[in-house]
């Protein structure tokens, strides 16, 4: 593989938030160095950019990165775009039970570099803590065979991060299938309560939600969870957004029925064709990681929008070899804010979510998996 020395120096740094002229510096080495890569070694790549204006020759003074021709996320779901590097890399896909599937190939380096921000995120926020086992509520697949599906592969890593005493899955699987278990989820927090270790609950919030509801309607009595135990979604409501609720009113909800402080509550954003992590701060608000570098677009020109206003994801990152993704306009809209009007301290730029704007074809694992919650 080509030497990605400043690829390497910004998927190594250590403070996750950094925000200095010196980082914006090897953020753009990187990506200068990460395009070449990719015109060299993706096929079609090269032809892709020249066909929107662009060669080697323009890297040399891009800083701005917006304007790098992006791949769509949907994109993923018709092609495998890959690198000679993602020919035999592990690949993983999006959807869960029915619909499109993005599929995305994910060699050595660019999965542990995607890990390894995760992974100073978690200590960053004290949540590595390889000496306290835990119990888990997993809100997603129980997993038959090999592990493909992003969500489930991404559960599965964040149980590294503490001891798993035991492992309860939502989705449980059937022999033909999943189905949600509404009683299993409200059993094994009762017994997650009495047994009196820390809980880490990972996963889509509808199931979450939906386990409350079902212990509110039926007069279960609140629980008092660990007070180190730890909430973090991800996966958004899809399918039932008429009946998503804000997350703060869940958030308090966990509070009111398992005893889960708010700070510990949190929101946790990523995609298969981007794995970057954008986790909420203290303040329940998505900041950037020094490795990336996020954009808003025109829902109608595509055109770079500025602060507040609604729009197109755009990510940049050049974490990865296997495929040209290192530039992806997600099909979710957004608004974009600067760090400092968050108040957390993190100096980098965040994100509000707004909704998906895809089709009823443009489907997530998270869509699917709403769905189960019919059966319930």
């Amino acid at each position: 593989m080509a030497s990605l020395v400043h690829v390497d120096a910004l998927c190594a740094i250590e403070s996750p938030y950094r925000a200095d002229p010196a980082c914006d510096q090897l953020f753009n080495a990187a990506m200068r160095e990460l395009t070449k890569y990719h015109c060299d070694e993706s096929p079609g790549y090269a032809q892709w950019l020249a066909s929107n204006g662009w060669d080697k020759a323009k890297l040399e003074n891009v800083s701005d990165w917006s304007s790098l021709p992006p791949l769509f996320a949907n994109y993923f779901k018709r092609r495998l775009v890959l690198s000679k590097t993602g020919e035999q890399a592990l690949e993983l896909t999006s959807s869960g039970t029915s619909g499109q599937k993005s599929r995305m190939r994910y060699d050595e380096r660019s999965l542990g570099a995607a890990q390894a921000m995760v992974d100073r995120i978690f200590n960053l926020y004290g949540w590595n803590t390889p000496d306290t086992p835990c119990n888990y509520l997993l809100l997603s697949y129980e997993p038959a065979g090999a592990i493909t599906l992003g969500t489930a592969y991404t559960d599965q890593f964040l149980c590294k991060y503490a001891p798993i005493n035991r492992a309860v899955y939502a989705l449980r699987h059937n022999g033909h299938g999943n189905e949600f278990d509404p009683f299993g989820v409200i059993r094994a927090l009762q017994e997650f309560a009495e047994e009196g270790l820390p809980v880490r609950i990972f996963g889509f919030p509808a199931f979450l939600w939906f386990a409350l509801e079902r212990m509110r309607e039926m007069g279960y009595p609140a629980l008092k969870l660990h007070p180190d135990s730890l909430v973090f979604l991800g996966g958004g409501w899809k399918t039932h957004a008429d009946q998503a609720i804000p997350k703060a009113m869940l958030y308090q909800r966990l509070g009111e029925q398992l005893g889960i402080a708010d700070v510990r509550c949190r929101d946790g954003y990523g995609a298969v064709e981007h794995p970057v992590p954008y986790i909420e701060c203290p303040n329940h608000h998505f900041h950037i990681p020094s490795y990336a570098r996020a954009y808003i677009r025109h829902p109608a020109t595509l055109d770079t929008q500025p602060y507040g206003a609604r729009g197109f994801l755009h990510f940049v990152s050049p974490y990865i070899t296997s495929s040209p993704a290192h530039s992806v306009v997600m099909s979710d809209l957004a608004t974009l804010h600067p760090g400092h009007d968050c108040g957390c301290g993190i100096e980098t730029d965040w994100f509000e979510l707004l909704g998906r704007a895809g089709t009823s074809k443009s489907r997530s694992c998270a869509l699917a998996a709403s769905e189960l919650i019919k059966e319930s």
